[in-house]
């Protein structure tokens, strides 16, 4: 290192005033071989490598049955079941805890033994003014209408993070999760990552830094093959076309060319027919001084090339999920085609309505996706589900597929104390988090704590409010020591929050205690401070399900179906004053309020018209419900790391298992309200009954049969 006195001055100005030392310092002080750097405010190499166990949320095995189902051996169908072997993966959550506990924990082992990750497609979130509302349909038939669905908050967090600072925030998000993903990645991997002129030039830097420019191996253009969003009078050119930039891990990767089949008007001017030759088409191809035939037959077509023209997905397309982002099937299919073999495992981390995850299925490769948007997974399922019947009725190999999260252990990282502290400071740090937790919660709900009392912590207007644990569910016994503490106490009206709730809880059970309890749900958004401070986050009432088993036979002979009789949910979505207040005459638009879905609407004359409730049938807020006929049969087992050493460990709760299931499609709005009677022996059991609403929202309710 050499530097000039002046240089050595200059340097000791800057720093005694606290000030960044100009960029040219940093190549005159430290050695530094890269030609080209990308650089952003805050960079840094640091990646996080926290390890959450997965939380099993349900588990399908087999598309349901319209007709009977079950053996006489067991309640528990067992047909289809994969009972070795790798079962599919949905993921609920931040992708970038899910990719560091993927390559940190033991799931790494699992996937290894698969032979690793071969393939990653990803499509981020490159659209600065995107808006990720969506349509929803509300009923069926005549009656059908479509409402707009906000983004969650926590998606709205999520952009907001990902774009608050511009460029600066969206380079970052998107390097740790490159970093994370290139660990995990085979080292015959490869990933493509799909983007636009918004970020391109910058994801190709960051890219360059993570796998290295020497494994860029193309740019592919994606043609949309018609002008896109593109206004007539618009001063510039049609944007018709994405990038996807193509990397592979190393030098040794996993590549199929692929070929397109010739067109009509090449077979015609290129290809003849010999009656005489009795091969079939052939071309003369001439090789310097000779000419040689080469058969169609025998032709591979012609190579797929950088450019690939494919429309967007139709309105009227099977595929179409009416999902913002959502990508057509035949570009996804000659990415996974070129790039992994038959059974070869492939990922998509921003999997969305898992477009990626439903090409693999067909393909017969194994895949794991997560999405941060509970609607996008829930999107996923019903997609996933339906590829499983489409391959079932084709007679063709399907695989298992379950759905986890990282939910509850990231509440309980937000609780994590240091290991390394004394047990006195280790309590001491603990019973100041839980205060903090509690602080949080009290005032995202905007109620004020308050001391004096055992189970309840704080009020809000009339309300008292009690919190439940964070990384437990909300008990039956805890809510009987709220309601005796209320009936001491002489309070009447209460509040009760819990991110989860006991599946068999009875929420009608209280009713008739003399006291006004409410059951609401604690959102996953209460941890962003930011949400709370500005008042963003929405708590909504438990969702309440009735359902009823219906036994027939005699004897051994049994059979058992659930019939859904009730379900009802209470959100606010949106203010119809306001609504209606900024319409135009003549116009109309579908709100939320109140646990209705309601139009407001002018008349042309600029009068309000009556508003008109949407939702007129209990059934019409259900997009998907699910059975499990013995939910006491597999209790969720998860695998943690403790002292370096794999255990795996009983979490007390149950996977629900998928076995019959009916949901709304957009080609198909209809829903069964009665299961397929199922085959039923001599025992005691406990059904879980999952209902999702038309929102994502799901809830369980579990009833205890006697056959």
């Amino acid at each position: 290192m050499k530097l000039t006195d002046n240089e050595k001055r200059d340097i000791v100005k800057y720093l005694e005033a606290e000030k960044p030392l100009p960029e040219k310092y940093r190549f005159l002080l430290f050695d530094d071989d890269r030609e080209v750097e990308l650089l952003w405010n805050g960079k840094t190499n640091e990646v996080t490598n926290v390890v959450l166990p997965f939380q099993v949320i349900e588990q399908i095995d087999e598309p349901r049955s319209d007709a009977k189902f079950g053996n006489q051996n067991s309640l528990f169908d067992t047909s289809g079941r994969q009972i070795t072997g790798w079962t599919n993966k949905l993921i609920w959550g931040d992708n970038k805890l899910i990719l560091s506990s993927l390559k940190n924990g033991p799931l790494r082992k699992e996937i290894e033994a698969q032979g690793g990750l071969k393939l990653i497609y990803i499509d981020p979130p490159f659209d600065v003014g995107a808006d990720f509302s969506m349509d929803i349909k509300i009923g069926d038939g005549e009656d059908e209408e479509n409402f707009t669905k906000k983004p969650s908050v926590i998606e709205e967090i999520a952009y907001r993070d990902t774009w608050g600072k511009g460029a600066d925030s969206f380079i970052a998000m998107i390097y740790e999760r490159l970093k994370l993903m290139h660990d995990l990645l085979a080292e015959d991997g490869s990933i493509y990552v799909h983007c636009d002129w918004r970020v391109s030039a910058y994801m190709k830097l960051a890219l360059d830094e993570v796998f290295g420019k020497d494994n860029f191996r193309r740019e592919i253009i994606w043609n949309r093959d018609e002008p896109f969003g593109f206004k007539a009078s618009s001063n510039n050119y049609a944007h018709t076309h994405d990038s996807i930039l193509y990397y592979s891990k190393t030098p040794d990767f996993i590549f199929n060319k692929l070929y397109n089949n010739y067109s009509d008007k090449y077979l015609s001017a290129k290809f003849t027919y010999d009656d005489n030759d009795g091969n079939g088409k052939y071309r003369i191809r001439e090789l310097g001084n000779k000419k040689t035939k080469q058969y169609l037959k025998d032709s591979p077509g012609v190579p797929v090339a950088s450019v690939i023209t494919i429309k967007g997905v139709n309105s009227m397309a099977v595929e179409r999920a009416d999902y913002p982002t959502q990508k057509p099937e035949e570009l996804i299919e000659k990415i996974i085609k070129a790039s992994s073999n038959d059974s070869d495992l492939v990922a998509d981390f921003f999997c969305g309505s898992g477009t990626t995850l439903a090409v693999a299925e067909k393909l017969g490769r194994k895949w794991i996706g997560s999405d941060l948007g509970k609607f996008g997974i829930h999107t996923t399922r019903k997609r996933m589900i339906g590829v499983q019947r489409e391959l079932k009725n084709e007679g063709k190999n399907f695989r298992a597929c379950e759905i986890l999260n990282v939910g509850r252990y990231e509440r309980e990282n937000f609780l994590a104390t240091n290991d390394d502290l004394r047990a006195e400071e280790k309590a001491k740090q603990a019973e100041r988090k839980e205060k903090e937790f509690i602080k949080l919660i009290l005032s995202a709900y905007k109620a004020e704590p308050i001391g004096s009392f055992v189970n309840v912590i704080g009020k809000k207007r009339d309300r008292l409010v009690a919190v439940g644990p964070i990384n437990t569910p909300v008990s039956s016994k805890f809510v009987q020591d709220i309601v005796k503490e209320c009936k001491e106490k002489g309070i009447t009206k209460v509040d009760v929050l819990g991110f989860d709730y006991e599946m068999g809880l009875d929420f009608t059970e209280y009713k008739g205690e003399g006291i006004d309890i409410a059951f609401r749900i604690i959102p996953r958004e209460v941890f962003d401070r930011k949400a709370v401070e500005k008042g963003q986050v929405k708590f909504y009432d438990v969702a309440f399900i009735e359902a009823k088993p219906l036994v027939k036979g005699r004897g051994s002979d049994k059979e058992i179906t659930i019939q859904l009789t009730d379900f009802s949910v209470f959100y606010n979505q949106d203010d119809s004053g306001e609504i209606a207040e900024a319409l135009r005459p003549g116009g109309s638009k579908v709100v939320v309020e109140n646990g209705q879905v309601v139009k407001v609407s002018k008349g042309k004359d600029g009068t309000m018209n009556l508003p008109e409730v949407l939702t007129k049938k209990w059934s019409d807020w259900i997009d998907y419900w699910a059975v499990d006929f013995d939910f006491s049969s597999r209790k969720e087992i998860i695998k943690v790391m403790e002292e370096a050493q794999e255990k795996e460990v009983w979490t007390g709760d149950y996977i629900f298992d998928n076995e019959w299931q009916s949901f709304r499609t957009k080609k198909n709005r209809n829903l069964d309200l009665v299961t397929s009677p199922k085959v039923a022996i001599k025992g005691n059991y406990k059904i879980a009954i999952k209902v999702v609403d038309i929102f994502g929202n799901d809830t369980t309710q579990v009833i205890e049969v006697k056959i």
